[in-house]
């Protein structure tokens, strides 16, 4: 039997890239749409004035997922993009004045410990023994497996319990940590992925180990130049990019997905669609049918928080800011429970600096800096009108940097400009705004979570950062892989 192999990516985010190269080198034809001017999702590159921002995620770990896709061509990432090791991988600020750098050396780790706690040394060397544990199941044995069958969740859920699963990220640090401003550093791992480190399950803390052994990196020319050379990997591999156009329906015959119409009353005729969005989307809106089943049991799924990301330029140098560094106010617990649990907007905040200028010259002119600030707000699904908001805690911000690590920020800033949850929700389509989907608490992880194939439409794939495995680059990329395993076994069952 010959086996029909038109496939169709709608989204362009990482995941739909990855899906598209893979689905390519499985000699398949494929198209990929999306509804922004440009490929690579919520990595878009922004420019205002004489600075250039990365809008999306700035932190690469697991570089071999990006070595992967160029290598199913016969071709070397190095040829093409230049990941520099970052050191520290991010430096903390807390609110009494107290410095800590996450270094990627463990001596230089030690050394930053013990201006906290001495204890807390061997005490670090026994949560990376731990993170380990939960990496060699939670990625080396998960992350690209396909969670389709409630069987698949029942024979890892032994191994899951026997590593504390059932325990939070923050329970988890703290069975080890002891210094409260260390706890924090450590726990911090979730808000990068869209979770409250109280609510998410520690199979997250797995990250600690995946960074000591990979390393954090940045990529030369920033994310938008990553984005840029996959779509040449793209165009050079005669994957076809249809752009500005937006999916609003999915056509489906008995089970079967036919097709696919744009918002500009195209079809996209198709024999599998791979769906690279945030799924909720993607049932409520385009579907317009039930979403994954057992989280429609719970009636309302739980989101991740929604972002503010302020970004602008500076008139002078700031050599003391980190390439990233997390801004901690004296709230943490209580603060993250106003942002994701009682969905109001605090007077205070924490918040993650991104300087690129830090390593890459390129983002702003001599003598300046490129930075964008972002600060973990509530979703819409709070009541937030973010017209009145926004310059409010843009001010608030502004105000707080200039009088901590940034001094006279209020006199050198320019060009200054941000997000809110309604660009998020406006521009990338993301429920309520979300800045990653579906939270990643223990009843929204691995079965739990959006399933990589739809159950009833069965050549209907998902490739994101609300599917299993999650959000972050690792996490969308290995999506890409699971959806390339369950469509080798659909191919493998058409050619019998």
């Amino acid at each position: 039997m010959l086996v029909k192999n038109k496939t169709l990516v709608i989204g362009a985010g990482f995941g739909g890239i990855a899906s598209a190269l893979r689905m390519k080198a499985l000699g398949h034809d494929v198209t990929i749409i999306d509804r922004l001017n440009n490929i690579g999702g919520r990595a878009q590159v922004f420019k205002k004035g004489n600075y250039k921002h990365d809008a999306g995620p700035t932190v690469i770990t697991a570089p071999f997922l990006f070595d992967e896709l160029f290598s199913l061509f016969g071709e070397d990432r190095r040829n093409y993009l230049k990941f520099v090791p970052l050191n520290p991988w991010y430096r903390f600020y807390f609110d009494n004045g107290m410095e800590f750098d996450y270094a990627n050396s463990i001596d230089e780790m030690n050394k930053e410990i013990a201006k906290f706690n001495l204890d807390d040394i061997n005490n670090y060397k026994n949560l990376i023994k731990q993170s380990e544990k939960i990496f060699e199941v939670g990625f080396e044995q998960l992350s690209d497996k396909p969670f389709t069958r409630f069987s698949d969740m029942i024979k890892v859920i032994p191994n899951l319990f026997k590593l504390k699963s059932f325990l939070t990220v923050s329970q988890l640090v703290n069975l080890y940590i002891k210094n409260k401003f260390l706890r924090r550093a450590f726990s911090i791992h979730p808000l990068l992925v869209g979770g409250n480190p109280f609510d998410t399950t520690s199979i997250y803390a797995l990250i600690h180990f995946l960074e000591r052994k990979w390393g954090i990196y940045f990529c030369m020319g920033g994310t938008g130049k990553l984005v840029y050379e996959l779509k040449c990997l793209l165009e050079r591999n005669d994957v076809e990019i249809i752009l500005n156009t937006d999916i609003v329906k999915i056509n489906t015959e008995r089970g079967i997905a036919t097709s696919a119409v744009s918002n500009k009353g195209g079809i996209y005729d198709c024999d599998r669609i791979i769906f690279n969005g945030d799924p909720p989307i993607l049932y409520e809106e385009i579907l317009k049918t039930k979403r994954n089943f057992f989280l429609n049991m719970f009636k309302r799924e739980k989101y991740s928080m929604g972002l503010f990301v302020l970004f602008f330029g500076t008139k002078i140098n700031y050599p003391k800011i980190a390439h990233h560094t997390i801004w901690l106010g004296k709230r943490f617990k209580s603060l993250l429970n106003d942002i994701f649990n009682k969905k109001i907007l605090p007077n205070d905040f924490s918040l993650y600096i991104h300087r690129p200028t830090a390593t890459d010259k390129t983002f702003a002119p001599k003598g300046h800096e490129s930075f964008y600030v972002l600060c973990p707000v509530p979703n819409l699904q709070g009541n937030i009108n973010w017209n009145i908001e926004g310059p409010r805690l843009q001010k608030r911000i502004i105000k707080a940097l200039t009088k901590t690590i940034m001094p006279n920020l209020s006199k050198v800033i320019e060009d200054v400009f941000y997000m809110t949850p309604n660009d998020f929700k406006n521009d990338y389509r993301s429920m309520h705004g979300a800045g990653f989907s579906i939270s990643p608490i223990f009843s929204q992880s691995a079965w739990f979570r959006y399933h990589n194939k739809d159950r009833k439409i069965k050549n209907l794939y998902i490739s994101a950062a609300g599917a299993h495995p999650g959000a972050g680059i690792p996490g969308v990329l290995s999506s890409a892989k699971v959806v390339e395993n369950l469509v080798k076994i659909e191919m493998n069952n058409e050619s019998k």
